[in-house]
């Protein structure tokens, strides 16, 4: 068992019966769009229109409407385990067509600046790695470590010869296709598809960011997205990643803590041009 699916089960058998096993409401079903901090949710709560706040264990969740249709921000909490949990929370508790989780990272690639936002085509674990043999005193190197894909993995991961990958979360292609139809209204920066990296880890080597993405393609790393990816695919919840690098030591760009109210003002765009999508089903 992954330690994902351990906290899933977990969490689920904490929750109230209430809430566990609660039916889906009438109507559409919500949108959730994700953020770990107040400064990644707070400029999303306030393009809600009746909003109500709620809570469940330490998570909060706002409920509201955009453009007549029912959006959730969730916000998640910092790290792997905080976003898994919300997210288990968020889909047995809202039942939501889709997910979006959004907010700053740090760049990967040197042609990304401040501002410039990466669409997560696809979302890499960066804590899952197994090191080779090293005799005492030999020390650590991480840029001789293995990725493992611990969704292969039945039994012990690091025996395992299929498991020498990272496991990637494709991004749902409807919600990549509102993504990029939103692009027009974004002029702070570029807007560009690539992977994004999580872990519970801040790496500030630059030879072993530059590793990553030379090895992964990673285009930003963060704290949240894989682990929210990795359950919305287990339960089947259309999910998309979207990050705007707040800094990036690989070409010296130090942190801006505005660039998360330009990311909030770009998905509440990717979001009322997803609800157009829906709205044209119904």
């Amino acid at each position: 068992m992954t330690r994902v699916h351990a906290w899933m089960v977990a969490v689920l058998l904490l929750l109230p019966a209430s809430v566990a096993a609660q039916a889906p409401a009438p109507g559409p079903r919500p949108i959730v769009v994700q953020g770990a901090m107040q400064v990644e949710v707070a400029a999303l709560v306030a393009r809600l229109d009746d909003v109500k706040e709620e809570h469940i264990g330490g998570w909060t969740f706002w409920r509201g409407t955009v453009d007549g249709y029912p959006v959730i921000v969730s916000k998640t909490l910092k790290g792997i385990t905080n976003a898994a949990a919300a997210t288990v929370l968020a889909i047995e508790h809202f039942t939501p067509v889709a997910i979006v989780n959004q907010g700053t990272a740090g760049g990967h690639d040197a042609k990304l600046h401040l501002y410039d936002i990466v669409l997560g085509a696809s979302a890499v674990n960066l804590g899952a790695f197994k090191s080779p043999y090293r005799a005492a005193g030999r020390g650590s190197n991480p840029l001789e470590w293995q990725p493992l894909d611990l969704t292969r993995a039945d039994g012990s991961a690091a025996g395992d010869p299929n498991a020498r990958r990272l496991a990637r979360f494709e991004g749902d292609s409807a919600l990549l296709a509102a993504a990029r139809r939103a692009k027009a209204s974004y002029s702070r920066g570029q807007v560009v598809e690539g992977v994004i990296g999580s872990s519970d880890m801040w790496n500030d080597e630059v030879d072993l960011v530059a590793h990553y993405n030379a090895a992964f393609s990673t285009m930003v790393e963060e704290m949240e997205t894989a682990s929210a990816a990795q359950v919305a695919s287990l339960l089947r919840v259309p999910f998309l990643g979207i990050r705007v690098v707040s800094d990036n030591i690989i070409n010296g760009g130090a942190y801006d803590p505005k660039t998360s109210e330009a990311c909030e003002e770009f998905v509440h765009q990717v979001v009322k041009s997803y609800i157009a999508t829906l709205q044209r089903r119904d």
